[in-house]
């Protein structure tokens, strides 16, 4: 594997090379692609006094000296969403953002500690508007390299099809034989309910799994794996108690306007229709934070400014996809570390 070798030794650089220049392309078309539509590059601050307050997410921290000595805690972001949404709250409408983010107790395949979220938001548009962006960019990525199909690990996908759109309950359904509404009551899941119904589709269930634990594992196990075969696949429609920063549905609020794309099985980006409800984002990240006490014996501080700013934000819909696994199947890239400069 590129990880086990010195990327800088020559001849191994000369073989990732043709990587990194198709990730050049990508970005470059992908600029021009967000320019044409009127959209602003920002930069979001790597430090933050919050990483993000999703229960598996895991921030590297490090301190702040002031300048008469004294250490406030900080973390690199994990992603730009909340500076993001408070230039939107500031009144920018149409942003987008190359950020290097950071996560801990994440390497692999697809995986880096460092890497490049590409984060866009349209203030005052619904979400249906991203999913079109996500498309359009899929099939940027792939006219900037020249290519007509993306690969990986055996599966293919043609990048100027439009996406299959299917929603989480209808692949439940689908693939695992497994009724997902009826485990639903409201913001919470009957545990219990999903659990007899993950048995009997031949899953592996703890006794101190919980309702999200399960949910976690027909998906894996049943689902992303018929995702984003031949064309890309939109998975629309997650539970609202597995999507933290979106809003519920109109027509059924035990349901959330949250979706992630697929392609060649990779789970490319994930969207919103943003939540701007400030108490309820509070409550959410409460919430998120307990279970993140409750598992790993930690928790992240919640950022005051930036839920004082989402009172004040338009509605607003937005994205964050992973760039460097869209370098990776326009590339042909096999590994993350082929298509990151510096991959230490």
């Amino acid at each position: 594997m590129v990880r086990d070798s010195r990327w800088w030794e020559p001849h191994i650089h000369a073989d990732r090379r043709p990587f990194l220049m198709a990730r050049g392309l990508v970005r470059d078309a992908l600029r021009g692609y967000f320019a044409a539509g009127g959209f602003v590059e920002v930069e979001a601050a790597a430090l933050q006094v919050s990483p993000g307050n999703e229960t598996h997410l895991h921030a590297f921290a490090t301190d702040l000296l002031t300048i008469d000595g004294k250490s406030e805690r900080r973390y690199l972001h994990t992603s730009p969403e909340f500076a993001c949404k408070k230039l939107l709250a500031a009144g920018e409408r149409k942003i987008f953002d190359f950020a290097r983010v950071f996560r801990n107790r994440e390497r692999g395949v697809l995986h880096h500690p460092e890497f490049t979220m590409l984060e866009w938001y349209r203030a005052v548009e619904p979400y249906d508007a991203v999913m079109q962006d996500c498309a359009a960019l899929v099939a940027t990525a792939a006219r900037a390299v020249g290519t007509k199909s993306f690969s990986f690990r055996g599966r293919s996908a043609d990048p100027f099809v439009a996406p299959e759109r299917i929603s989480v309950a209808q692949a439940f359904a689908k693939y695992a034989s497994i009724d997902l509404a009826a485990t639903l009551d409201g913001r919470a899941g009957d545990r219990d309910a999903l659990a007899q119904q993950a048995v009997a589709a031949s899953l592996d269930i703890a006794a101190d799994d919980t309702w999200s634990d399960i949910f976690s594992k027909v998906l894996v196990a049943r689902v992303e794996p018929s995702l984003g075969n031949g064309r890309a696949t939109i998975l629309d429609e997650y539970p609202v108690i597995e999507a933290a920063l979106a809003q519920p549905m109109k027509s059924d609020p035990r349901f959330a306007e949250r979706f992630e794309v697929y392609v060649c099985g990779v789970e490319l980006a994930n969207g919103f229709g943003e939540l701007t409800d400030s108490a309820e984002q509070r409550r959410r990240f409460e919430a998120e934070m307990a279970e993140k006490q409750r598992i790993y014996g930690e928790r992240y501080p919640i950022d005051e400014d930036f839920l004082a700013a989402l009172a004040r934000m338009p509605p607003a819909s937005g994205v964050a996809l992973g760039f460097d696994r869209l370098a990776m199947l326009a590339s042909g890239a096999q590994h993350i570390d082929q298509v990151i400069w510096t991959p230490d």
